[in-house]
């Protein structure tokens, strides 16, 4: 059986909230189906989207979040490969808020651009030997990181691969033991962020070339975002990082999962950074230096 929790997080980040036992556990939780593998999650304004194998399901968030009965609003399934037994899994998703347009990378290699408003597939991206792990888009820009060790960087206008890097050719980016896949990437309009196998670097977007190796301790990175003046990451590591462009850290909040999958924050109407990964517990902080509070789903 898979259950998604529900927490109330204003009463947990609201000093002047008097928190009693009940508001650390779950406020609803419903099943999304009996014996099924989740891959990804993603929210949008009024739904979340569940990536399994082979299909993404739409819910309603004003559902979700107060029936435990909870039915799929929509789905969208691949299209299946003859020559693969199983269904690819959806590693990841992000989605364009302006065309409503939906990225999804997948485990037979593809990124798959789904229009939200009518469960379509409108194209299919072809540019990896091996599945994707980490997809993230701005503007007319998508970037894609896989196993085969390529970020890939798309021009949405003519569906093409106009650039891309392979930092583990990089002799001082490269770390072999671990491999060369990339679990996570993130772009800007001037700086493109990766790590994985290899150690997280910061790249300049328009040229391309590297300008900061982090000194971070780490094996192996699936989270990496720019956000404003600073870089966050995590992955298999004691600690989540918060660091500065030049490398130097800002902040390293112990985490309670040996491997960190997912951070998610929001600046508003409170601030908060929510760590989660291979644990029953969620990490909550407030200022993104130091950790608050831990929630736990058993």
């Amino acid at each position: 059986m898979v259950g998604f929790p529900f927490f109330h997080l204003y009463r947990l980040m609201n000093p002047d909230s008097n928190l009693l036992k009940h508001d650390f556990s779950p406020k609803n939780t419903f099943t999304v189906q009996e014996d099924i593998q989740i891959n990804s999650l993603l929210t949008t304004e009024h739904n979340l989207l569940v990536g399994v194998v082979g299909e993404i399901y739409g819910y309603d968030w004003s559902v979700v979040t107060s029936n435990k009965d909870a039915k799929v609003s929509w789905k969208i399934e691949l299209p299946n490969n003859r020559d693969v037994f199983e269904k690819a899994e959806i590693n990841c998703m992000v989605i364009d808020n302006k065309s409503e347009l939906l990225y999804a990378g997948c485990g037979d290699n593809n990124v798959y651009v789904i229009n939200i408003e009518t469960a379509k597939i409108v194209r299919t991206l072809s540019g990896h030997t091996d599945y994707v792990h980490s997809v993230f888009n701005v503007g007319n820009d998508l970037a894609s990181g896989g196993e085969d060790g390529v970020v890939n960087i798309w021009d949405l206008r003519n569906k093409d691969v106009t650039n891309k890097i392979e930092p583990y050719k990089n002799d001082d980016i490269a770390r072999p033991e671990l491999g060369k896949w990339i679990g996570a990437v993130c772009i800007n309009d001037d700086w493109l962020l990766c790590g994985g196998g290899p150690k997280l670097s910061l790249w300049h977007y328009r040229s391309l070339t590297p300008s900061t190796i982090f000194p971070i301790e780490d094996q192996g990175i699936h989270v990496a975002e720019v956000l404003d003046d600073k870089v966050l990451a995590g992955g298999r590591a004691e600690h989540f990082y918060s660091m500065v462009f030049n490398g130097n850290v800002i902040s390293k909040i112990p985490t309670s999962c040996v491997t960190v999958y997912t951070a998610v924050h929001q600046e508003t109407p409170y601030k908060a950074l929510c760590i989660a990964g291979s644990s029953p517990r969620i990490d909550i902080c407030s200022n993104f230096n130091y950790k608050d509070q831990v929630l736990s789903l058993l």
